[in-house]
């Protein structure tokens, strides 16, 4: 059997261009959220700015947020699908302008790469809905030396209970 360069060439631009449109690679399918929702249904679900942060990835303004000076006891959830994301216990004033923590619950989100903005960096996405929820670095406090810096408008914040 033999291949000419045309199909070969041909063969070679379509794996480039399948690479180009499923970046993770080897076949994998694009994430199955178990919250699924159409844009309408979103842009009914939730304000505005936290309709362009969790479903468009836009960012708030910085100091903005009220969740920035939230200091109670609780846990900061999903505001697209109510998932738990972060115990107030990590939380820290990073001076940013942005609600900060210093690590996730096990299991609430999900990190891939941005190179948007001609930056190099790992956005945030919740696990159960895949809403945007800011970006992480590694410029935070001990124990982890990370920063995950969210939108305040992705997030809400439920007190525990005395």
């Amino acid at each position: 059997m033999q291949i000419s360069r045309r199909a070969l060439l041909g063969a070679g631009t379509g794996a480039v261009a399948a690479a180009w449109f499923w970046p993770s690679g080897g076949g994998s399918a694009p994430p199955h959220y178990k919250v699924t929702l159409s844009d309408a249904q979103w842009r009914a679900k939730l304000p505005p700015q936290a309709y362009e942060v969790l479903r468009h990835e836009a960012t708030e303004r910085p100091f903005t947020s009220p969740l920035l000076n939230e200091h109670r006891k609780g846990v900061f959830t999903c505001a697209g699908c109510a998932l738990p994301l972060f115990a107030s216990s990590t939380k820290f004033e990073s001076g940013t302008g942005w609600p900060s923590f210093w690590a996730p619950l096990a299991h609430a989100v999900l990190q891939s790469d941005d190179n948007s903005l001609g930056m190099d960096r790992t956005k945030v996405n919740c696990r159960r809905c895949g809403g945007h929820l800011g970006h992480v670095f590694d410029d935070g406090p001990k124990p982890t030396g990370l920063r995950y810096c969210m939108n305040g408008v992705a997030l809400n914040f439920t007190p525990t209970k005395a």
